[in-house]
């Protein structure tokens, strides 16, 4: 399930490198996802009323936030991908479940 999901986002994010002209390197993975970790914080520094919500509506906010969330899970797959990391083993270790079952 988690390897699904991180092809398709490995996909994604190449198909926009290529028309962008965008090089992911090694770096580029872990900066990227710190990039958009500060995005999401900013996010909700504004649904929490501690950033400016630059005449965005509640609901709008709502929405933004979880488009940073989606971009937060995407770069955190991204990465194990880059690294060829087992994260539904490590969930198993370190969460004691298996993320592909009900």
């Amino acid at each position: 399930m988690l390897s699904d999901l991180a092809e398709k986002f490995e996909r994604a994010s190449r198909n926009y490198a290529d028309a962008n002209g965008i090089e992911r390197d090694a770096d580029w993975f872990l900066l990227k996802l710190q990039e958009e970790i500060g995005e999401l914080t900013q996010a909700w520094n504004r649904v929490s009323g501690r950033g400016r919500k630059k005449g965005r509506s509640d609901e709008e906010l709502r929405l933004d936030l979880a488009d940073e969330a989606a971009d937060v899970l995407g770069h955190i797959l991204l990465f194990a991908h880059r690294n060829d990391l087992d994260l539904s083993a490590a969930i198993k270790r370190k969460w004691l479940f298996r993320p592909e079952q009900r």
